[in-house]
C-alpha cells in the first residue's frame, strides 16, 4: 500500500552535507520531520543551522544535533530526546550517510605513510559498524516499527578498488554485509533495510579522495546520462522507496547511478 510521508519522522546520520543533507531537504519538502546528527566545526555548524531553518520553512520540525554519530554516548544521550520529540510515533526513515574515514594506502611508497590499525578500525566503525549499533538501539527503544525503512549509503567501492581507498572500500563491503544481516533479522518486524549505491557524486567527502577530479571525468564519460550522479538523485530515490509500508524490497544494494556501472 502506498502511503503519504507527511507527518512522519526521519533520522539522518550525517545530515550537514552531501547526500545526507540532500535527503533531509527532499523529505522536509514532502512534509517529513527531520532529526539530523552531524559532527562539524564552527563553519559546518553554521551551515547546518541555515539548512535546519530552510527545512522548517516547509512547515516541519527539524532538529539538528552536533555530535559524534559513531559514539555510544551519543546514542545514549540522543535516543531519549528522539522519543520525546517524535511523541511516541516512531521513526519511519533512517538514513546512514556517515563519510568519515582514512584515505591512506595499505603499503605506502617510500616517504609515504601507511594505514595504521587505529585508522582502519576507526574507518570501519564510523562508516559501517555504526549502522548496526544505531539500528539495534532504535529498535530496542521501540522507535523502529512495521513499515520503517533503513538506508545505508554505499558505493562501487564495496566491490572495486582504487588507490588510497582501501579502508573505505573495506568499510563499504562491511556495510553491505551488515545491511543483509539486518534485513534478515528485521523482516519479521516488517522493517526494510537496503543499501543505496550512488554513482560518482560530487560531495565534500568525494573531493577529499586523491585524484577525484580524474575519477569524476571518467565517470561522467562512462555514464549513459553523460553526467555525474547528484545528491538530489539519491534523495529522490529515498523518497520514492519510502512511500510503501511493504518490507518486501529489503536486503538489497540498489544502484542509484544512472546506469554508470552498466558500461
Amino acid at each position: 500500500m502506498i502511503t503519504r510521508l507527511e507527518g512522519s519522522w526521519c533520522l539522518v546520520l550525517g545530515a550537514s552535507s552531501g547526500m545526507g543533507l540532500a535527503i533531509a531537504h527532499e523529505l522536509a519538502r514532502e512534509g517529513v520531520h527531520i532529526l539530523g546528527v552531524h559532527f562539524d566545526t564552527t563553519d559546518g555548524q553554521e551551515k547546518a543551522a541555515v539548512a535546519r531553518e530552510e527545512m522548517r520553512g516547509h512547515g516541519v520540525e527539524a532538529h539538528f544535533f552536533n555530535a559524534n554519530a559513531a559514539s555510544a554516548r551519543t546514542r545514549e544521550e540522543l535516543l531519549p530526546r528522539f522519543e520525546e520529540l517524535t511523541g511516541g510515533t516512531g521513526i519511519r526513515i533512517v538514513v546512514h550517510s556517515l563519510a568519515f574515514g582514512t584515505l591512506l594506502p595499505y603499503v605506502g611508497a617510500e616517504g609515504e605513510d601507511s594505514l595504521t590499525a587505529r585508522q582502519m578500525n576507526m574507518t570501519l566503525d564510523v562508516m559501517a559498524h555504526s549502522l548496526v549499533y544505531w539500528t539495534q538501539d532504535l529498535f530496542t527503544a521501540g522507535l523502529l516499527r512495521q513499515g520503517a525503512k533503513v538506508y545505508a549509503m554505499t558505493s562501487a567501492g564495496g566491490a572495486r578498488v582504487m588507490p588510497h581507498y582501501g579502508a573505505v572500500s573495506a568499510a563499504k563491503a562491511a556495510l553491505e554485509s551488515h545491511v543483509r544481516q539486518l534485513a534478515l533479522e528485521l523482516a519479521p518486524s516488517g522493517i526494510a533495510v537496503n543499501a543505496l549505491r550512488a554513482g560518482v557524486t560530487p560531495t565534500p567527502s568525494m573531493e577529499r579522495i586523491p585524484g577525484s577530479d580524474r575519477l569524476a571525468a571518467y565517470a561522467r564519460d562512462l555514464n549513459p546520462h553523460r553526467r555525474l550522479t547528484r545528491p538530489e538523485d539519491v534523495a529522490e530515490a529515498v523518497s520514492l522507496l519510502s512511500r510503501t509500508d511493504s518490507s518486501w524490497i529489503t536486503g538489497n544494494v540498489i544502484g542509484v547511478d544512472g546506469g554508470e556501472l552498466l558500461t
